[in-house]
């Protein structure tokens, strides 16, 4: 009965995990190596679950040009930003700045689709940005124990001045990237293409670009030092919960509920990532990050059960 509801709270912890793992890596691998093994790994099982039900054969080529433009905003632009915010601004504060993503997508629906922005969904703004205001102002996250000190870096608890600000300005690319890559895809979307069908595309454009770098001699997309082995299943480990596991979640969720709850539990991540970060930095999450963080959740709530409650 509440298997949609389990499957989109699992969704949220994936991606929560994912980058918590993706924290790990910061400082171990360069940031275009990581997002290029991200993308082709993400190709690579969503083109894979697309095979197994028949997906490609629902694309038309008009539906492969929207979502290359997708993707140019959603996962080349947005995945880079995003990794990058998790490597300054710690897993923590970037999940709470990706809650900006609805109120984005709301706003360019309503200037370019004429789609209309009611009372409800106003709050849902209000909310979002209270909470990530609250969140992101909050003060130091408890006294740290040895572990917290030692892995400090899992939240990046105590970012200061310049990239505290970079960290911030990375996580609001991020979320206006998502939101101009889901306005993107959504003719394709609403045409019938099939879900993994249209994550592969997606992520395979973006490996393809991201992959072209590397003999372009671009800074910072090969890496200069051979990786050790622990780095390497991390990064695979991030996007197997990420864009694999947590993603197929998602979908196998919209497929069998409603729209609107689906897309609020999804959104846990904020809420579901202070738990992971407790017990790995040993730091306890401060009373205005819960705060912060459930308004988001609570703004995106409003927003999206509005949207699925007119679909």
């Amino acid at each position: 009965m509440f298997l949609s509801e389990i499957l989109a709270i699992s969704a949220a912890a994936c991606i929560a995990l994912s980058g918590m793992i993706i924290g790990e890596l910061a400082g171990r691998i360069p940031l275009l190596v990581l997002t290029r093994w991200q993308m082709v790994a993400s190709f690579l099982m969503t083109g894979a679950a697309s095979l197994a039900v028949g997906g490609w054969l629902t694309i038309s080529p008009w539906q492969v040009g929207a979502l290359a433009l997708s993707s140019l905003f959603g996962i080349i632009i947005a995945s880079t930003t995003y990794f990058a915010a998790i490597f300054i601004a710690g897993p923590r504060r970037t999940a709470l700045l990706f809650s900006l993503t609805a109120p984005f997508a709301l706003l360019f629906g309503y200037l370019w689709l004429g789609e209309t922005v009611s009372a409800q969904q106003g709050l849902g703004i209000a909310l979002v940005l209270a909470g990530i205001l609250l969140a992101i102002g909050a003060g130091k996250m408890g006294k740290a124990g040895k572990a917290g000190r030692r892995h400090a870096s899992a939240d990046a608890a105590s970012p200061t001045s310049r990239l505290a600000a970079l960290g911030v300005a990375l996580g609001v690319v991020t979320a206006l990237g998502q939101a101009l890559g889901s306005l993107a895809a959504r003719p394709a979307m609403a045409a019938g293409a099939e879900p993994f069908t249209a994550m592969a595309i997606r992520s395979g454009i973006a490996a393809v670009f991201f992959i072209a770098l590397v003999p372009l001699g671009v800074p910072g997309a090969k890496s200069t030092v051979v990786l050790p082995m622990r780095t390497r299943l991390l990064a695979i480990a991030s996007a197997f919960f990420g864009t694999g596991l947590g993603m197929s979640l998602l979908m196998a969720a919209l497929a069998h509920g409603n729209v609107g709850i689906v897309s609020t539990l999804s959104s846990l991540t904020p809420v579901l990532i202070l738990p992971m970060v407790w017990a790995r930095t040993g730091r306890v999450p401060s009373a205005s990050a819960w705060a912060g963080a459930l308004l988001a959740v609570a703004g995106t709530g409003l927003i999206s059960l509005k949207i699925g409650l007119a679909h």
